[in-house]
């Protein structure tokens, strides 16, 4: 597991629109993180949280849209 790993995925949810949207529909948390591992990103909930915490609000605007309840495991962001 990594937080480049981590970081790629951030950055696809970025830049992936469709792949944004099918993370952001699966409520469940170990649900989430295995569709997120199934699409070869080897990192963990708190690499990703890490990495989270690392971005601008721009970025993370970009990543996540605004206010989603739940991206991040619980954290919801205003943007």
């Amino acid at each position: 597991m990594s937080l480049d790993q981590a970081r790629a995925f951030v950055e696809k949810m970025k830049s992936d629109v469709a792949f944004k949207e099918r993370v952001l529909a699966i409520e469940d948390v170990d649900a989430r993180l295995s569709c997120i591992q199934s699409e070869g990103f080897d990192c963990s909930e708190s690499e990703i949280k890490e990495v989270a915490g690392e971005l601008n609000d721009e970025e993370l605007d970009l990543a996540v849209g605004g206010v989603v309840k739940h991206i991040f495991w619980g954290m919801s962001y205003q943007c």
